[in-house]
């Protein structure tokens, strides 16, 4: 019987992608490229934190 590893790649993907837009939201009045630019910090953010626990779990 093989146990599943859970995968917690997509949590962190999107926990920062949220975290970008509530980032920005604070920014959208100021400058909306601003928002953009958090959003897309987010999102990277969330690709680095998901390829460390992809390397650290094998």
């Amino acid at each position: 019987m093989s146990i599943k590893k859970k995968d917690s790649g997509g949590v962190a993907i999107g926990g920062m992608l949220i975290a970008g837009v509530g980032v920005g939201l604070a920014f959208v009045q100021h400058s909306p490229m601003l928002f953009v630019a958090a959003l897309l910090s987010g999102l990277g953010l969330g690709l680095v934190i998901a390829a460390i626990f992809a390397h650290r779990s094998n």
